[in-house]
């Protein structure tokens, strides 16, 4: 079982304390809502501390992210690394969110889902415009659309990878080694 539903994971949760939490988040999304007691290690430092996690880590991680994809790249790649006891929220806080299930709530940002509608948005729009004085910019209209086509084939996002790390999304930051400990400690 790689995916549970939002009430499976609040038994999981209740059931057994050593099931840890883990957001990855950007920090900034994290800080608007998050699970109690979840750490907070948004994908990038998944990726980039994937040894350590899986040398380290024990017992169940539960992933969350804000609709389910990040997570799910993070339990592929923690899956694939050989920790073989992760599973995915699936709908992530969106559906923890909407079942009624307790969030801590900080300042209200936006999700990355919604900066990326923005800024392809923006950068559709102002191409078009432009394009009636010169009409090559229609272009950058076609490459955003090729883009956006790309990132739901495969579950990726670029622009999204760009804008998580804008300081905006950044901002409170994330203690790595922190939440780095924290993993280690669901293993003792």
């Amino acid at each position: 079982m790689s995916h549970i539903d939002t009430a499976a994971a609040r038994s999981l949760i209740a059931a057994n304390p050593d099931v840890l939490v883990v957001d990855v988040r950007t920090p900034a999304e994290y800080g608007t809502a998050h699970i109690d007691g979840a750490v907070n290690l948004p994908l990038d430092q998944v990726d980039a501390h994937l040894r350590r996690i899986v040398a380290d880590a024990g017992g169940r991680l539960l992933l969350v992210c804000q609709s389910g994809s990040r997570a799910e790249r993070a339990r592929t790649a923690l899956s694939d690394a050989g920790l073989p006891d992760v599973v995915v929220l699936d709908g992530g806080m969106n559906a923890w969110i909407a079942s009624g299930a307790p969030v801590n709530r900080g300042r209200a940002r936006w999700p990355l889902e919604r900066q990326v509608r923005l800024a392809a948005g923006s950068i559709v729009l102002t191409s078009v415009v432009a394009s009636l004085w010169v009409p090559a910019t229609v272009l950058v209209a076609g490459f955003v659309g090729a883009g956006l086509t790309f990132a739901a084939l495969t579950d990726t996002c670029a622009m999204g990878m760009l804008l998580s790390k804008l300081p905006y999304n950044r901002a409170g930051g994330v203690d790595v080694e922190a939440a780095l400990t924290r993993l280690s400690r669901a293993s003792g």
